[in-house]
């Protein structure tokens, strides 16, 4: 193959990669939006939150992290917090890993273990055959952008808007955490008894031991719901299902 054949192929797979990560950029702009109004609630700038995003591109993470900022934990609390609530990013991680084209290099590894979030793992899962390198930075590059600029927009507006305005636009965040729950919770007993139980732990922990720090709380009812939920309804062995 010519040098400008391979030239013309990275260029179409970048080219549809930008495609496919438009809809998530639009998305994580509306979604980071609120992320970027609650940061600067918890007393971060504009900067700081916008910073936040750029280094992170976790929702669920960055929401713990700015809540344990703002109650003052502990660096060993913060790093438990997103070592359970991103610990999942591994596992998708491990599993694209297998449908990663050989070219990728040590650089454009590196961005996809940055960039790897819930949906650009869904679309490259998605996809047949191998991932090419040009394909996934390009998703990822439109997808961070987009989660980057809405934060900076949410954080800016955040800082002008009042507190009345703010509080209304921040539920927004909570509101992608809803949409991405309850669709499967419906389809599934198991994710739905996990959320309850979570849900239930949450408020037993908030009421009953208000000394027990957000942090340590999100661990708890986590873990415990995880748990709880795997032994109430386990998956049966692939082996077992083949031979049933």
């Amino acid at each position: 193959m010519s040098e400008t054949t391979q030239q013309l192929r990275r260029g179409g797979w970048f080219c549809r990669g930008m495609l496919h990560g438009l809809p998530i950029a639009l998305g994580y702009l509306s979604v980071s939006f609120g992320f970027g109004i609650m940061a600067v609630r918890a007393g971060m700038s504009v900067t700081e939150a916008t910073l936040i995003s750029l280094l992170n591109l976790t929702s669920a993470g960055q929401a713990a992290g700015v809540s344990v900022i703002a109650a003052g934990g502990s660096l060993a609390e913060m790093a438990l917090v997103q070592l359970t609530i991103n610990i999942r990013y591994a596992l998708m991680a491990l599993s694209l890993s297998q449908k990663c084209s050989p070219r990728f290099r040590l650089l454009q590894r590196l961005t996809a273990a940055y960039g790897i979030t819930d949906e650009i793992f869904g679309v490259c899962a998605a996809q047949p055959g191998q991932i090419e390198p040009p394909y996934m930075c390009a998703m990822i590059l439109v997808a961070a952008a987009g989660w980057v600029l809405g934060t900076f927009l949410g954080a800016f507006a955040g800082a002008l808007l009042p507190a009345s305005v703010t509080a209304a636009l921040g539920i927004l965040l909570y509101g992608m955490f809803l949409a991405i729950i309850v669709p499967p919770a419906r389809r599934d007993k198991a994710i739905l008894c996990a959320v309850l139980i979570a849900a239930a732990l949450s408020i037993l922990c908030r009421y009953l031991i208000p000394a027990l720090s957000e942090g340590f709380a999100v661990i708890l009812c986590a873990v415990t719901a995880s748990v709880a939920a795997a032994l109430l309804f386990p998956r049966p062995d692939e082996e077992e299902e083949g031979s049933t």
